[in-house]
């Protein structure tokens, strides 16, 4: 007999479960998004940076929304260390700010992944 249990992944098991799909859902939502902090001048220097490309990203600033702080602890969870500035880009988390300015220092890496997610035209 097979049994007809399925597993459920809820958040008894893993609280910051739901935090971490919500960023997920929020990422993909514009072709870059970028998760901050009001005072984080790195934050800052990253959106300009994207900016300068022609792209404009969904800017969240975690310390201005009411879940804010649970959604920072589902950046770290997901592998963003420190936890802002935080982007995605085409749907997929690229990391913070060592991994973007390592992208536009390589070539035209950054630019190329604007281009792939459709948030520059050429």
């Amino acid at each position: 007999l097979q049994s007809s249990r399925k597993k459920h992944y809820n958040s008894f098991f893993f609280p910051n479960l739901l935090n971490m799909e919500r960023v997920m859902k929020l990422g993909g939502e514009s072709p870059v998004v970028i998760f901050t902090k009001s005072n984080c001048c790195i934050s800052h220097s990253i959106e300009t940076l994207i900016r300068s490309f022609g792209a404009n990203p969904t800017i969240y600033e975690l310390d201005e929304l009411p879940n804010g702080m649970e959604m920072e602890k589902a950046l770290v969870e997901l592998g963003c260390k420190p936890s802002v500035p935080a982007v995605f880009i085409g749907k997929e988390l690229v990391g913070g700010s060592n991994e973007i300015m390592s992208l536009n220092l390589r070539g035209n890496k950054l630019k190329q992944l604007l281009i792939r997610a459709k948030a520059i035209w050429v």
